[in-house]
């Protein structure tokens, strides 16, 4: 094979890694998991969703997650969550992964939630210790933040594999919010959670259907 030939091979070689590439993150960014409904109607909604410390299964079974409980009551991988305007909506939030910590203790402060405070197991709260913290659900441009609480490391029962029963180790956080005016809100997780990634953050804190999602208010 001449030197042009084996340069033009090359060439293509290259072309066609970085057209997979770029297929790939194109198909990475876009992928959207489908809408979960809250249950319930205007003005008076509740979302339900848990948090789980490895999905368990396919595509990325390690990764960090969380899960939407749907209104016939089946939980489904999704972080896409529709709710009305101008209602409040209910959350609550089973949390089953054990306590990560705050690196800024300001996220240990429920913020943006009707009567400022947050309940969790049946305890009123209106700040968490930073070290209990696990995840948060934070919709910044609704100013709503709220740390949810860790489960204990030596707790018994832990959950493996999502969805989670609510017979293993878990914390129940629950709070309200307030929707306005419809639009499109993106909602994430700012705990740096992702085990095996540089600082935590990447793959499930980037990705929607994970750590992050979008809040659809119709």
């Amino acid at each position: 094979m001449s030197k042009a030939a084996r340069a033009l091979a090359v060439s293509a070689g290259v072309a066609f890694g970085v057209a997979l590439i770029v297929y790939y993150i194109v198909s990475y960014l876009t992928v959207t998991p489908p809408g979960v409904a809250a249950t319930g109607s205007k003005p008076r909604v509740h979302l339900t969703l848990q948090t789980v410390a490895s999905y368990g299964n396919p595509p990325h079974a390690d990764w960090v997650s969380y899960l939407a409980r749907n209104p016939s009551g089946k939980w489904v991988h999704s972080t896409v969550l529709r709710v009305p305007s101008y209602s409040k909506v209910m959350v609550t939030i089973y949390q089953f992964d054990t306590a990560t910590g705050l690196r800024n203790p300001f996220w240990g402060q429920p913020r943006g939630t009707i009567g400022g405070t947050m309940n969790v197991d049946g305890k009123t709260l209106n700040v968490l210790d930073p070290d209990l913290a696990s995840h948060t659900f934070a919709i910044p441009d609704l100013g709503v933040s709220v740390p949810l609480k860790g489960v204990a490391d030596d707790a018994k029962n832990q959950c493996s594999v999502a969805p989670c029963s609510l017979s293993e180790a878990h914390e129940t956080v629950t709070f309200s919010f307030a929707t306005g005016k419809p639009g499109k809100f993106r909602w994430q997780c700012f705990v740096p959670c992702a085990a095996g990634f540089p600082l935590g953050f990447g793959g499930p804190m980037q990705s929607v259907g994970w750590m992050d999602g979008y809040l659809m208010v119709q």
